[in-house]
């Protein structure tokens, strides 16, 4: 029977091949019965491989559950894109797209730090024979035993088992030892040294120091470095402690726009001497 056109009425039966009950899924509109129906025989028909595909992962720090709603999301992809003109049973193509969607999962989404693909499909295959050769040697194997059994570098081997750690990133709260008084991992953390933000903020400044009147350069010298007050300052330069407020804050003002705007918002300009006053 055809089931491709999407106004077909007949429900779909527990007996229908993967190939018709695909075919009402893939015709019917989303929240149509029949379609929701098809999809769960299939989904329910299907389960056992999905739970077999998880399997494999089972050593993996992974809960079983999260692994299988991965698995699910597969088998829907599968159920979605299936060409009934190639086959009748979905089996073949829906391990292959249930499979392939969990390694993406552990590729894209578990790893905390990015680790390129290859390291991780390394740490993969020794997780996989490490069981044979720890029973052929009645030991663990070392790295020269795995990279000889892999085939791949001493080099390659270490990076792989390195990578563990970025599969599974350790809390800041995680104590060091099992004492009760023992410290935190967050407390081996340096923290914010207040002299490099200060270092900073100096070179930021001398980067556009340049840019102001020598007048100017030489008041904020006498003011921060010299720690002189304003009307000290208006002395030793024959100004009014009202002017050299004001120069002080035109100066500061515009250290502080180089500074903080981005640089396509400010004017590639320097700041010009006050003209003599009359």
């Amino acid at each position: 029977m055809d089931l491709s056109t999407p106004h077909q009425t007949r429900h779909p039966a527990p007996e229908d091949s993967d190939g018709q009950l695909a075919q009402l899924v893939q015709s019917l509109p989303a929240g149509d019965p029949r379609r929701d129906a098809a999809c769960a025989m299939l989904v329910g028909r299907y389960q056992p491989l999905v739970r077999s595909c998880v399997r494999r992962y089972r050593s993996s720090p992974e809960s079983a559950d999260d692994l299988m709603q991965v698995g699910y999301v597969g088998l829907l992809k599968a159920i979605a894109r299936f060409d009934t003109a190639i086959s009748d049973t979905l089996a073949a193509y829906a391990q292959v797209s249930v499979s392939g969607e969990i390694r993406r999962y552990f590729r894209d989404k578990r790893w905390q730090l990015r680790v390129r693909r290859t390291v991780q499909e390394l740490r993969l295959d020794i997780r996989k024979v490490s069981p044979e050769l720890t029973q052929q040697l009645s030991r663990a194997p070392g790295v020269p035993e795995l990279a000889s059994h892999l085939h791949v570098s001493e080099e390659d081997v270490r990076e792989a088992q390195g990578a563990e750690r970025a599969f599974r990133v350790a809390s800041l709260d995680a104590p060091l030892r099992t004492d009760d008084d023992a410290a935190t991992l967050g407390d081996l953390l340096g923290e914010d040294d207040p002299a490099i933000q200060r270092f900073i903020d100096v070179e930021s400044v001398w980067a556009h120091w340049d840019e102001l009147p020598g007048r100017e350069q030489r008041m904020l010298l006498m003011r921060f470095y010299g720690n002189m007050t304003q009307k000290e300052i208006g002395d030793r330069l024959g100004l009014s402690q009202m002017h050299v407020s004001r120069l002080l804050a035109r100066a500061l003002g515009y250290l502080r726009r180089q500074i903080t705007e981005p640089v396509t918002a400010r004017p590639a300009t320097v700041l010009r001497p006050e003209p003599p006053r009359p």
